[in-house]
């Protein structure tokens, strides 16, 4: 979660950095900005991907229990899958946030730019 954590600092940073002299009124080149501004997807699927590979490692240790434990009830096996899920749900949110951040700021460059 500290990695997924630090994923998103960057990618929101990324985006305010170079998102700045659009807010500021500087001049702007908009291919090259709009070329920066791409990254933020990027960074966001990054982090999509190691929440997955973040819940793939919980799987193995989830079977791993299992097969060491044996019979195992139910109800603790659906506990264990449920915190492994945890990493999933927190790279979608980083993906549908770095989404929207690069809609939005796509957005307002291409409406400044005009």
């Amino acid at each position: 979660m500290g990695i997924l954590t630090m994923i998103f600092i960057f990618m929101v940073a990324w985006a305010v950095y170079h998102f700045f002299p659009v807010i500021s009124k500087n001049v702007f080149e908009p291919i090259s900005l709009k070329a920066k501004l791409k990254h933020i997807k990027t960074i966001g699927t990054f982090g999509l991907v190691i929440g997955i590979l973040g819940q793939l490692v919980g799987f193995y240790g989830i079977f791993e229990g299992v097969e060491q434990a044996g019979d195992v009830p139910p109800a603790l096996l659906m506990g264990g899958l449920k915190v492994s899920m945890v990493t999933t749900f927190y790279g979608i949110i980083i993906y549908l946030t770095s989404l929207f951040l690069w809609f939005v700021s796509d957005f307002i460059v291409t409406k400044k730019s005009v």
